[in-house]
């Protein structure tokens, strides 16, 4: 199954064994989901659902995993069975928590997941229906789950990973923030030396859609030279849109790479070098 789905196959899909997730994220999602939301939605939160935050973003950064255990019990709470079919939306194209809450059920070994193409703004632009119904479905039992499958790796993983010339380190953030021309989020401006700069907005058109499959992959190898992916670190902020794309990578057709979850929340609070500038 493809990670992505067009909003004209979503407005096709009549079938009960599908479940809805909206991922919006922010201070008002919450409130803003009980407003308006696709119809037959369930809500997870980024801050809440998606990850489980300490007082030291220094130790795991803004948006650490949480515990395998408390995320399977949650699927549970959602309706979520290994045999049913994800689709995951939010309202910023798959970058807000949609893809972070994609790469999370892929990383328990749920393949049957996607994210729905151009977010909530084309799904009901394509006509798909919207309510401010509170979805609460039947609590199943805990998803059987009990690790994560896909690679992560530490930060000081990554700090080795910059002295040798055979990894390459993805920084999906903005270029303005990589550079350390600005900081709107964390404590200090910059980016791991030797990271590359491919910002997660160039995985879109000037719809906000996907860009074809082709393109990606041209894109991604061109950057990275041809690597293999477990040669590649992607990180962005705080594990959240560096999902974005490692979705876009697998919609290229390419596998996964290692996700550096901690991100540069936790490397610019942790005491090592930062460079700034190309």
């Amino acid at each position: 199954m493809k990670p992505i789905i067009s909003v004209e196959e979503l407005v096709l899909l009549h079938n009960d064994d599908v479940v809805l997730i909206d991922a919006r994220s922010g201070a008002d999602a919450s409130a803003e989901y009980k407003k308006f939301h696709l119809r037959g939605a369930v809500h997870m939160h980024l801050e809440f659902d998606l990850a489980m935050k300490t007082s030291n973003a220094a130790q795991g950064g803004r948006h650490p995993l949480p515990a395998i255990e408390t995320f399977a019990d949650m699927l549970g709470e959602a309706g979520v069975t290994r045999n049913c079919r994800v689709i995951i939306y939010d309202d910023k194209n798959g970058a807000n928590a949609a893809a972070r809450l994609w790469w999370m059920l892929r990383a328990i070994g749920h393949t049957t997941v996607q994210v729905i193409d151009g977010g909530m703004e084309h799904a009901l632009k394509a006509g798909f229906p919207a309510d401010d119904e509170v979805v609460k479905r039947s609590r199943i039992t805990s998803y059987k789950t009990n690790e994560w499958k896909l690679p992560v790796v530490t930060i000081d993983e990554v700090d080795g990973m910059t002295k040798d010339e055979n990894y390459v380190v993805v920084d999906v953030r903005s270029r303005e923030r990589y550079r350390g021309e600005v900081e709107p989020i964390d404590l200090v401006a910059g980016h791991i030396p030797k990271a590359i700069n491919i910002p997660f907005t160039e995985n879109l058109d000037g719809e906000g859609k996907f860009k074809s499959p082709l393109e990606l992959k041209q894109k991604f190898e061109l950057a990275l030279h041809q690597r293999k992916q477990e040669q590649v670190v992607v990180h962005c902020g705080s594990g959240v849109t560096a999902c974005h794309t490692i979705l876009a990578m697998n919609y290229a057709g390419m596998d996964f790479p290692n996700l550096y979850v901690g991100s540069w929340s936790e490397w610019s609070r942790a005491g090592k070098e930062i460079a700034k500038g190309e």
